[in-house]
C-alpha cells in the first residue's frame, strides 16, 4: 500500500493553481489592530508602496452578529495619472492561493493592464493574511515509514485540530465572492475586471453568476466551470504525457536522442515500485542537505507537475531517459522548481474546505474509474483527495452548483494545448452559456498561459475595449513548439 508521504507528493499539495515560488508579505497593519482602511505596505519583490488593508466580514453569513474575520487586499496602483475607474481584481487559483502573495508574479504579467488601471488582490478567506488555514507538512521523514492510505487521513485530522475555534464549512466559494464584494464596496469600486486563473476562474464564473452588476469584464484562463470536478486529474495529466511523448517524436533529435520516452517513464515507475531511491537534497529553506525517499508517487507526482509549465516541460524527456539510466540528479532538480514550490504555494485547510463540499462529493465511482483508467498516474489524485475528506468536514453542494453559469457579460476564455489539469474542453464547456464570450486556444502553450504566452498583452486590449469584438488572438498562432533539451548542457534543437 501506497504512504501517506507519496499520497500528499502525488496531490503535489495543489490542485489547480499556478506554480510559482512564493514570498512573504510585509504590511505595516496587522489582522489583529487593523482598522477598515488603506495603510502603505510593501511586499517582498515589488519595489513600489502599495496600499494594503483588512475588511471585516462575519465567518458565517447566516450570523452577522457572531465571530468576525478579516479579509486582507493589496492595490497595486496604475502607472498613469489619468487611471480608469475599473481595476483589475485578481481570482488566485488552488484552491488555497493566498492573492497577495502572487504580487510579484502579477505585476510582470500585467504590467500592461497596471498602465491605466489599479490591480486589486484579495486573499481569498483561509488563505496568506485573512484567517489562513494553513497546515504544515512537516513530518516528512515520519510519513515515509508509513505503509497503509489511512494516514493521509490522520494528516487531515491533525491539521484540523488546529482549527477548532473555526467553522471550515463556511470557507467556500461563495463565502468568498461575498468577501470580495465587501472589499469592493469598501474601496468604493463601482465595478471590477477580474482575471481568474485555474479555481480561480471558477470563482470568476460564481461572481458573474451571483454578482454580475459589480463585473464589467471577466477573463477566465484554464478554465473550471463548476460542471466538471476538480480533483481527480488521471486522465487529464496522461493525456498530457502522451502529447509530450508525440511532440518530442515530432522533433528529429529529440526522437533520435530519446526514442523511448514512454517506456523509460514505466520502467522508472516500476523500479521504483520494486526499489524507492533514498536520496539527498538541499532542504529549499535551510540549504541543509536532508534525506528524501524517491518513490514511485514521487516520480510520478514531479514528472505531473513539470507538465504545468512550458519551461519544466521541455526537461522530461531528458529527465525520464536520465532517471532510466539510474541518474536521479535532474528529477532532484524538477524537485527545486515544481513540487517544492507547490507546497509552499498552498493553504491546505482552504483547499480541503472548498473541495471536500464542492466537488469530491460529485466524484462518483463511474467517474473515478474513467479517471483512472490510464497508464500515467492512474487514479492517485482522485484517491488522495478523497482520503484527505475523510476527515475534513464537508456539507455537500446542492445540485444546482454544477449548473452552467448564463452570462452576458463580455467574458474571454484562455487555454492551452498542453494543459495537465484544465483542457481546452473545459473552455468549450463554460462558452456555452457564454454569449458575449470567445475562447482562445494556444498551441505549445501550458497551464495558465497569460503566464507564458501574448495572452497578457491580449488581456490588456480586452480590458481597455471592454468587449470580446474585434479582439485577435493572432498572436496566440505565432508560438512555436520549443525545443526540448538534450543534455545536461542544455542542448535543443
Amino acid at each position: 500500500m501506497r504512504s501517506a508521504w507519496h499520497y500528499l507528493e502525488t496531490l503535489g499539495l495543489v490542485a489547480l493553481g499556478l506554480l510559482i515560488s512564493v514570498t512573504p508579505v510585509t504590511a505595516s497593519a496587522n489582522q489583529e489592530t487593523s482598522q477598515e482602511t488603506a495603510e502603505p505596505c510593501f511586499i517582498n519583490g515589488v519595489d513600489e508602496r502599495l496600499n494594503c488593508g483588512f475588511v471585516k466580514v462575519p465567518e458565517n453569513y447566516n450570523q452577522a452578529d457572531g465571530k468576525q474575520i478579516a479579509i486582507h487586499y493589496a492595490v497595486l496602483p496604475a502607472i498613469s495619472e489619468g487611471k480608469r475607474s475599473d481595476p483589475l481584481l485578481i481570482l488566485a487559483g488552488g484552491p488555497g492561493q493566498a492573492a497577495t502573495e502572487l504580487t510579484p508574479m502579477i505585476a510582470k504579467i500585467f504590467e500592461p493592464v497596471r498602465k491605466t488601471r489599479d490591480i486589486v488582490l484579495i486573499d481569498q478567506r483561509g488563505t496568506g493574511k485573512s484567517n489562513p488555514l494553513q497546515c504544515e507538512v512537516d513530518h516528512a521523514d515520519e510519513l515515509l515509514q508509513t505503509d497503509d492510505a489511512q494516514s493521509l487521513t490522520k494528516l487531515a485530522a491533525g491539521c484540523l485540530q488546529k482549527f477548532e475555534d473555526t467553522d471550515t464549512l463556511q470557507y467556500t466559494t461563495l463565502n468568498s465572492i461575498k468577501d470580495f464584494e465587501r472589499v469592493r464596496e469598501h474601496l468604493g469600486i463601482k465595478q471590477f475586471n477580474l482575471y481568474g486563473g485555474s479555481y480561480g476562474t471558477r470563482v470568476g464564473l460564481k461572481y458573474l453568476q451571483h454578482y454580475p452588476d459589480s463585473v464589467r469584464t471577466a477573463t477566465l484562463d484554464a478554465v473550471a466551470p463548476p460542471q466538471v470536478v476538480i480533483g481527480p486529474f488521471g486522465l487529464h495529466a496522461s493525456l498530457a504525457f502522451n502529447k509530450l511523448v508525440e511532440d518530442c517524436n515530432q522533433q528529429l533529435r529529440c526522437e533520435q536522442r530519446f526514442p523511448n520516452v514512454k517506456n523509460d517513464y514505466q520502467q522508472v515507475m516500476q523500479a521504483l515500485d520494486e526499489q524507492p531511491q533514498r536520496l539527498q537534497i538541499n532542504d529549499p529553506l535551510t540549504n541543509q542537505p536532508t534525506d528524501i525517499l524517491l518513490s514511485s508517487g514521487r516520480f510520478s507526482s514531479i514528472i505531473r507537475l513539470a507538465l504545468y509549465s512550458p519551461m519544466t516541460r521541455q526537461l522530461l524527456p531528458f529527465t525520464i531517459n536520465e532517471a532510466a539510466a539510474g541518474n536521479f540528479q535532474p528529477v532532484l532538480g524538477l524537485m527545486g522548481s515544481t513540487t517544492v514550490a507547490a507546497q509552499n504555494s498552498i493553504y491546505l485547510g482552504l483547499m480541503l474546505s472548498v473541495l471536500c463540499s464542492e466537488d469530491l462529493p460529485r466524484a462518483d465511482a463511474q467517474l473515478l474509474a474513467q479517471d483512472a483508467n490510464n497508464d500515467f498516474i492512474g487514479g492517485r489524485t482522485g484517491e488522495a483527495f478523497q482520503a484527505l475528506c475523510k476527515a475534513w468536514p464537508a456539507d455537500a453542494v446542492a445540485a444546482e452548483w454544477a449548473a452552467p453559469v448564463e452570462s452576458d457579460k463580455p467574458v474571454l476564455l484562455l487555454s492551452g494545448t498542453q494543459d495537465p489539469v484544465t483542457p481546452p474542453r473545459w473552455g468549450d464547456i463554460a462558452a456555452r452559456t457564454l454569449t458575449n464570450s470567445a475562447h482562445f486556444v494556444a498551441e505549445h502553450a501550458s497551464h495558465t498561459i497569460a503566464s507564458h504566452t501574448c495572452a497578457n498583452k491580449i488581456i490588456a486590449d480586452f480590458i481597455e475595449a471592454g468587449s470580446v469584438q474585434d479582439l485577435s488572438g493572432e498572436c496566440l498562432k505565432k508560438r512555436v513548439a520549443q525545443p526540448f533539451v538534450l543534455n545536461v548542457n542544455g542542448e535543443g534543437l
